[in-house]
């Protein structure tokens, strides 16, 4: 009995991430496939879709990332309490369910060839597309019949007997999140929802990281109705709002964007303040890490992250783990001597 979902890959190991509070599923590839995706992305895909991209897009591209999609958020508060005089107003906060799981081959290739006009290239992209398919020979004609409508979650796939995926059955939806083919396909799938927003609805205050994205308007009313059409155009395109996380909130209240609280004053003033959670996590990674680093691994790892969330940190929250820091820092210092 074969297990096709693995055999018709060259994955080499499988892992767990946990990003931004989401437990990841990601595989790896041999180095001879991972160099083939690199020249295809960064030659060809990504320049054929960058230019079509909204200006607020971003992740997984050149000069843009995390921090800049939280600048721009603090820009649109800014303009916005510009604009009324005031911070009576609201921001939709929305998140897509099990997004790189729920990509639809179909659609993900239509929205590429309006883009891309390399015939070898598009046929190349196909078969690694093709790759990300889900052997489900376990499940029944009837739940065959209606899994492209259902959301798929890859976490709880993985407890499937592996004895049951005897390649009779496959569900075209799926990208894997380590392959850069998913990144750039990350980036351009939702578009069709990007200029609903943006051109078809006029909204400025709009950005988008991944499948975490926001929109501030003055009006409630207005944003629940723009939801209610996000959600339409996401179901044509075979992704789901995430009903749960997707909430609408006053700007003066405290709420959270990419693991970061933000409130917007009466006075127009911005308050930051990282998620507690977020620092939890941290310190327990410095404790691991502190054993498996060099010093200046450690110390360059730690300077990167202090540096990014310097200003959402409270004093105390600052002093706190840069004392854990030296503690720490001195113990990797004797161990690595020790070992060395």
């Amino acid at each position: 009995m074969v297990n096709t979902k693995h055999d018709t890959t060259s994955y080499e190991n499988c892992s767990y991430k946990r990003e931004r509070g989401k437990v990841r599923h990601i595989t790896g590839e041999q180095i001879r496939d991972r160099v083939a995706k690199h020249a295809l992305c960064d030659e060809i895909l990504s320049p054929a879709v960058r230019k079509y991209l909204i200006y607020d897009n971003g992740a997984s591209l050149k000069g843009k990332g995390i921090d800049f999609t939280r600048r721009r958020l603090l820009t649109h508060l800014r303009k916005f309490y510009q604009k009324n005089r005031s911070n009576d107003g609201y921001i939709l906060l929305m998140d897509f369910s099990k997004y790189y799981d729920n990509i639809r081959h179909d659609v993900l290739m239509e929205q590429f060839r309006k883009y891309v006009n390399d015939e070898v290239a598009l046929n190349y992209l196909a078969q690694v597309i093709d790759r990300s398919k889900v052997d489900v020979s376990y499940m029944t004609d009837e739940e065959y019949a209606g899994c492209m409508e259902e959301v798929f979650n890859s976490l709880e796939y993985e407890k499937v007997d592996r004895r049951l995926l005897t390649g009779e059955k496959f569900m075209y939806k799926h990208l894997n999140i380590g392959d850069q083919v998913a990144q750039v396909a990350g980036i351009m799938y939702p578009i069709p929802i990007d200029n609903y927003i943006k051109i078809v609805r006029s909204v400025k205050f709009y950005g988008r990281y991944m499948d975490d994205s926001y929109v501030i308007h003055e009006s409630k009313e207005f944003l629940e109705d723009l939801l209610q059409e996000i959600i339409r155009i996401a179901k044509n395109i075979g992704i789901t709002v995430n009903t749960r996380k997707t909430r609408i909130c006053k700007l003066s209240s405290m709420w959270r964007f990419l693991q970061i609280q933000y409130s917007l004053t009466d006075t127009g003033r911005v308050i930051q303040k990282i998620n507690p959670k977020r620092l939890t996590c941290m310190r327990r990674k410095m404790k691991k890490l502190v054993h498996k680093l060099s010093e200046k691994q450690f110390e360059d790892w730690y300077q990167s992250w202090f540096c990014n969330h310097y200003r959402v940190m409270s004093n105390q929250q600052r002093d706190n783990l840069n004392a854990l820091y030296k503690e720490l820092k001195e113990v990797n210092y004797h161990v690595h001597t020790k070992t060395g």
